[in-house]
């Protein structure tokens, strides 16, 4: 069995723990990365469809508003280790980045191996070590101070332990709920384990027909026993199970709270919300009048998406094959009514597994949020998706991960 001594071992090669690695190795610690995956930073290699959207570029008040969970527990390693600052590593060491359209900050060769590559050589440039394929099976405390981890290659002695093994989403990547295990034995508590950014589930009658349908520049709004609870604005797409894209994404974590106490959920998508329901009618009576001779599903193709138009016409109790010119103003006010609010019912996520994020995870209370050092052991310090944070898409959870990584790294070298 191995018996090797560290001044700081980290436990998991992603996001957070490359950063914590770097930030501890900059700082004169001698680090030691344990990473159960064959390569580091599996999941970052697929975040932003392979293309890797490190951080957003918004000011630090919008980077915590898009934290909603536990974004303010933050405040102070976002200080620390802004989105500026990554960017700024990342461009010191030869990698490009650019702005997109939300703030999103990608590396300009769009490679997400890149961003990985780039961390890695840093980390190992100021002489940090890297050990994969190698599973931590226990965290040892004695006294109520962390002393070192039990491994699948034997035991590592430590002076500071920093876990920093993700979340429970994209097991294949390595995040398969691992870190809060290992927290939960040495006494933490946590926080459920729920998805977050996850795919949401409808037993809608029209999802087959809707199936692959992208719409852009739409409102869904969250309802949940007919009581408002959140909204968004951008794209949304129908799948084969339900809904999926950015705004759904970003709404999900409250479906799944919503679902989780029993409410009956709905999401109401407005077709038109650049267009007030006065506008919307006044469109229509144009549209109507161009193609006064055709029938209904002919005429509204200037205004929906072809394989739209019978399912509007269908929630609007309307005869798609009726003429255009004898259609009353009543059919014509429900077909506003449906245009501005198109109901989908809401029966469930997709599973933890399919995530992009994990809600849940240590307990941020049980957390310094200055040090990340544990409250409860001493010497053990947390990074990343294993606390209970998570934000919506568009570079927020990365840049959680490399700010709470970096605070904890300094923290443990000093």
């Amino acid at each position: 069995m191995n018996h090797i001594s560290s001044d700081i071992i980290i436990i998991g090669g992603g996001a957070a723990g490359l950063l914590a690695g770097i930030a501890a190795a900059t700082y004169g610690a001698e680090v030691t990365i344990i990473e159960k995956m064959r390569v580091p930073g599996k999941k970052m290699l697929i975040t932003g469809k392979g293309r890797c959207n490190i951080t957003n570029a918004g000011e630090l008040q919008d980077i915590i508003k898009n934290i909603p969970g536990n974004g303010r527990f933050l405040n102070s390693a976002l200080r620390q280790f802004s989105n500026d600052d990554i960017v700024c590593l990342l461009e010191c060491n030869g990698l490009e980045t650019k702005v997109e359209r939300g703030n999103r900050v990608f590396p300009v060769s769009d490679k997400a191996k890149d961003v990985v590559d780039t961390l890695v050589k840093i980390y190992t440039d100021y002489g940090g070590k890297l050990l994969t394929d190698c599973k931590v099976t226990e965290i040892v405390v004695k006294d109520g101070v962390a002393t070192g981890v039990k491994t699948t290659n034997g035991f590592f002695a430590a002076d500071k332990i920093i876990l920093a093994a993700g979340g429970a989403s994209y097991p294949g990547t390595g995040s398969d709920g691992g870190g809060a295990k290992l927290a939960a034995k040495v006494g933490h508590t946590i926080v459920p384990l729920k998805p977050s950014l996850v795919p949401l589930v409808s037993d809608y009658a029209y999802i087959d027909d809707l199936q692959g349908l992208s719409l852009r520049n739409v409102r869904a709004t969250l309802y949940g026993d007919g009581k408002k609870l959140t909204d968004d604005f951008g794209e949304m797409l129908f799948t084969h199970f339900g809904v999926s894209g950015p705004i759904i994404l970003s709404l999900s974590n409250m479906a799944a709270e919503a679902l989780h106490k029993g409410m009956e959920v709905e999401l109401a998508i407005d077709l038109k919300p650049a267009l007030s329901e006065e506008k919307l009618d006044a469109r229509i009576q144009r549209d109507f009048a161009t193609y006064s001779r055709k029938q209904l599903v002919n005429g509204m193709k200037d205004l929906l998406p072809q394989r739209l138009i019978p399912v509007v016409c269908d929630m609007a109790y309307l005869d798609e094959e009726k003429f255009i010119n004898q259609i009353s103003r009543e059919e014509r006010k429900r077909l506003v009514d449906t245009l501005k609010r198109f109901v989908v019912p809401i029966t469930g996520t997709r599973p933890i597994a399919e995530a992009i994020v994990t809600a849940g995870g240590v307990s941020v209370k049980e957390i310094n949020p200055k040090t990340m050092e544990s409250k409860l052991i001493k010497g053990l310090y947390f990074a990343g998706e294993v606390m209970d944070v998570d934000g919506y898409t568009g570079g927020f959870n990365l840049q959680a991960a490399f700010s709470s990584g970096y605070a904890a790294g300094v923290a443990a070298s000093s």
